[in-house]
């Protein structure tokens, strides 16, 4: 996560999730509707370009999700102190 995710709510941290979760099935789907339209492969190309936003967007969700409920030491490399 990026460095001012830790001054926002929890609750809009969240939100971002299940919005970038939307936005990744939505993209897919419309993509594999234009590749329908496109090549007249009805309806394969929806449900390729659904189960592959599905699956793009579930990952993504549940990987920053853990990422949000790890202890501060987890979350990656160490900042040097401004201590002497």
């Amino acid at each position: 996560m990026a460095n001012g995710d830790k001054d926002r709510p929890s609750w809009l941290r969240f939100s971002g999730i299940g919005i970038e979760f939307a936005a990744a099935v939505a993209g897919f789907t419309m993509v594999g509707w234009w590749v329908d339209r496109h090549w007249n492969c009805r309806p394969w190309g929806l449900l390729i370009g659904a189960v592959l936003g599905l699956t793009g967007g579930m990952y993504n969700m549940i990987r920053q999700a853990l990422g949000a409920f790890k202890p501060p030491g987890d979350r990656g490399p160490r900042q040097p102190s401004s201590k002497p």
